[in-house]
């Protein structure tokens, strides 16, 4: 009976830390067997859907702030290539950068062999150009395997509160029922 009356997708429990809803096939049974009336059940069902859009925010913020790294990390590694390809050629490099807001000056940088990452935290380390290299390429990678767990999450997530709608009208809509057949008797 419990497992008619509700069952989760796939048979998935959760996916981090975010509890699957439970699709409910029979309202009577799933209000039987977890102890609540019709109001209870609406109100612990109307406090999940809300808890899984206060995580779909936090989720879609890690998203956007991973959207914005990517690009950062790509532009970072053409630049140690641009470096090395320089080196390579002999060529020095000529470069404008911001030293204060629309104050800008020429650099020549000739034959490097390092470069100064910002690792965070106002952390600057300076690595050879190989060195760099391979730590922006992991970087990479991490940002882009996250950035896919993350949409998957995102994905797992709307359809729990797909779920959870759907068994909030199911819930209200045999209650409505319920009272109208209650009606129906009492009127004849």
């Amino acid at each position: 009976m419990a497992a008619a009356a509700a069952s989760t997708p796939q048979g998935v429990a959760e996916r981090r830390g975010i509890p699957a809803a439970a699709f409910v096939e029979d309202v009577e049974a799933y209000l039987h067997q977890a102890g609540l009336d019709v109001n209870s059940a609406l109100a612990f069902l109307q406090e999940r859907l809300q808890q899984y859009k206060i995580v779909e925010m936090k989720l879609l913020a890690q998203q956007r702030d991973l959207q914005a790294k990517i690009p950062d990390i790509e532009k970072c590694l053409d630049i140690v290539a641009t470096l090395q390809a320089k080196k390579d050629l002999g060529e020095a490099l000529i470069a404008d950068f911001e030293l204060s807001e629309g104050i800008y000056s020429r650099a020549k940088i000739e034959d490097t062999d390092s470069v100064c990452l910002w690792l965070g935290a106002n952390v600057m380390l300076e690595y050879s150009c190989d060195e760099a290299n391979a730590l922006l390429k992991k970087n990479l990678e991490n940002a882009k395997a996250s950035l896919e767990v993350l949409v998957a999450d995102l994905q797992f997530l709307r359809d729990q509160q797909t779920i959870t709608q759907v068994t909030i009208a199911r819930v209200f809509n045999w209650d409505v029922h319920q009272r109208r057949s209650k009606q129906a008797i009492k009127e004849t």
